[in-house]
């Protein structure tokens, strides 16, 4: 099945995939008639774009998480101008196979898409480079524990262990006065402001446990 808003390249899609001897159920121009159909049918491989109608925003990659949670033996191979990075990641992570992230405009050889359409139908995985750049820069960027030192970063995880500023200080043979200056560190690093509502130091040892 394919999900494309544009018909000609929705047409153009059709025809490359029947003339490479492939069988396609149906087409469809937004993702909720695309959704609708999966209620009755079953192909092997969906693929689509991110947007579509109504909004032309993501309806493409929230229909895409809906069926990879509904329907996980369908394989997906997202196809799209953009890499829709709040969607993206969660589309490929965990251990699942037949998904697809690819970008129309660098897709160069017809051959090389059958191919790679064939690939995440047989349950294979297929990203394209630039995708890949994108969500490890977004990972990288959201991650705040990046921006500690290795020294801070043995400080937060003797915290995590519940240990006191005294009891740091003594593990790792440095002064009470160097551990404070640490632990002020790593509250300014990860975006904990003094606020008398949080208690900073619990905060700061759930940013390490979340990463």
């Amino acid at each position: 099945m394919i999900a494309e808003d544009s018909v000609l390249l929705r047409e153009g899609i059709t025809r490359l995939l029947l003339d490479a001897g492939e069988d396609v159920v149906a087409g469809f121009g937004d993702a909720d008639a695309l959704l609708a159909a999966l209620e009755a049918d079953r192909p092997e491989l969906v693929v689509l774009d991110v947007r579509m109608p109504p909004t032309y925003t993501d309806e493409g990659v929230r229909a895409a998480l809906q069926i990879r949670e509904r329907w996980p033996a369908v394989g997906i191979l997202v196809l799209s101008q953009y890499v829709e990075e709040r969607y993206a990641s969660d589309l490929i992570s965990g251990d699942v196979g037949g998904v697809g992230y690819l970008l129309k405009d660098r897709v160069a050889d017809v051959r090389d898409f059958i191919e790679a359409l064939r690939r995440v139908g047989d349950g294979g995985t297929v990203l394209d480079p630039e995708v890949v750049s994108q969500l490890l820069a977004r990972v990288r960027q959201r991650d705040p524990l990046d921006r500690l030192t290795p020294r801070e970063r043995t400080v937060l995880s003797l915290m995590a262990e519940g240990r006191s500023n005294a009891a740091i200080a003594q593990a790792l043979v440095v002064s009470d006065g160097a551990v404070e200056k640490h632990v002020s560190n790593i509250f300014t690093k990860l975006d904990l402001p003094p606020a008398p509502e949080d208690h900073r130091r619990v905060l700061a040892v759930l940013r390490w446990l979340e990463s």
